[in-house]
């Protein structure tokens, strides 16, 4: 199983998940281009930037794996959905394909002149607000995060701002897949779960209830017991 991490992630992302998988499981973590410590200095990134890393991690991991995203990972493995061989099944969380296009071109300079500026707790919030679209109760959790992280989020937002918006083209996909989601995750993000599972559907859904955009830390049983199901139908 490859774990494909989100936005201010990285090679931790998924501990809490890994121990409850790995009796189970061969699998594989690596950090996204951007995220320390693969490397920051990548120039403008796109989607197919990472489903070209996702393949390299693929290969290396034998050519066929189950794969996990969550989050910008999540949109990661929709995108290499439609291309990659070797992927057994997908697992869908909480993508946030409703942020996308020339509309955070916007963000995405204000997001640069903060990190420039140093401020990265300012970035991390209009990160959340602008793209994510956090409701203001949520916003006190938000921390600054460390300066690579910053620069790994950087990198995404750019690859969102040249990506689209449209949904019916995950309708592609054709392997299992898992559309995973939290009961209480805030807006768009129920709407645009519905719109995939419109465009994809034959794929299973799973709800984790009482849980939101962080599950796989508030709540890693329940991610993990979810994945494990899943995938024993498809194993």
């Amino acid at each position: 199983m490859v774990l494909v991490h989100g936005s201010a992630g990285g090679l931790d992302s998924w501990d809490p998940i890994v121990p409850l998988l790995r009796d189970r499981y061969e699998l594989w973590t690596y950090a996204r281009r951007g995220y320390a410590p693969s490397d920051s200095d990548v120039g403008l990134k796109t989607f197919g930037d990472d489903v070209t890393d996702l393949h390299a991690v693929l290969t290396a991991a034998g050519g066929t794996a189950h794969v996990v995203g969550a989050s910008y990972g999540a949109t990661v493995v929709l995108h290499a959905g439609l291309s990659l061989p070797g992927i057994r099944s997908l697992v869908v969380f909480e993508p946030p394909v409703f942020s996308a296009g020339p509309a955070l071109a916007g963000a995405l300079g204000r997001y640069r002149a903060l990190l420039d500026a140093g401020d990265l707790l300012g970035a991390a919030r209009l990160l959340a607000v602008e793209v994510a679209r956090v409701p203001a109760p949520v916003l006190p959790a938000i921390t600054a995060p460390p300066q690579p992280e910053a620069i790994g989020c950087l990198h995404d937002l750019e690859a969102m701002t040249v990506d689209t918006t449209d949904i019916a083209r995950w309708s592609g996909i054709t392997v299992p897949t898992l559309l995973l989601q939290g009961s209480d995750t805030w807006p768009p993000m129920p709407d645009t779960m519905e719109a995939l599972a419109a465009a994809l559907p034959s794929a299973a859904r799973t709800v984790l209830p009482g849980q939101s955009h962080f599950a796989t830390h508030t709540a890693p049983d329940l991610f993990a017991s979810a994945l494990a199901e899943f995938l024993r139908k498809h194993d």
